[in-house]
């Protein structure tokens, strides 16, 4: 059952980053980079906060991919080389994803934090994070380009996934 509702949230989450990125692209070069207050400063900034962070946990989960070390990083500064990262990174994901058992979801993790401090934690812990760390900053990336546009960006609400509305074609 587990491995069900995660397969949903990771399909959501491309889905929902889609449609984010696809209200990015659409703003000013100018406006994309204004810092709003915001904690990581921009959209630019959010974006690649919420892509290196994926990264993290996508490295410590599989033991494969980047891992940078500051949270702050920018990875890519042309925002279609962060939408297509993006898109890959989502891709890794799911298929993490897709392998798991439940077994496999209620396995320890054992990880250290980027400052060193060790832990140890069920991967359904860390998926459910890594989800919730997205929803978290994909929602302050959409205050921004509510801020931004002077009016509301097209919703991400989960309900809307699963009633079928599409994500943009961003190919």
């Amino acid at each position: 059952m587990a491995t069900e509702i995660f397969r949903q949230i990771a399909a959501y989450n491309h889905w929902a980053n889609l449609r984010l990125y696809g209200a990015a692209l659409e703003l000013p070069e100018e406006a994309y980079r204004l810092p709003i207050g915001v904690f990581f400063g921009s959209l630019h900034g959010t974006l690649n906060h919420l892509l290196l962070t994926d990264r993290i946990w996508l490295k410590r989960l599989t033991g494969r991919g980047e891992h940078p070390d500051r949270l702050d990083t920018i990875l890519y500064d042309d925002r279609r080389d962060l939408l297509s990262a993006r898109i890959a990174e989502d891709a890794r994901l799911k298929d993490l994803i897709d392998g798991y058992g439940e077994a496999d979801l209620t396995a320890p993790l054992s990880y250290q934090t980027t400052s060193g401090k060790p832990y140890s934690q069920p991967r359904r812990d860390i998926l459910l994070h890594l989800f919730n760390h997205q929803t978290h900053h994909r929602g302050q990336a959409h205050a921004c380009c509510s801020i931004l546009t002077g009016s509301e960006p097209p919703t991400l609400d989960l309900l809307a996934f699963q009633r079928g509305v599409p994500a943009p074609d961003l190919g």
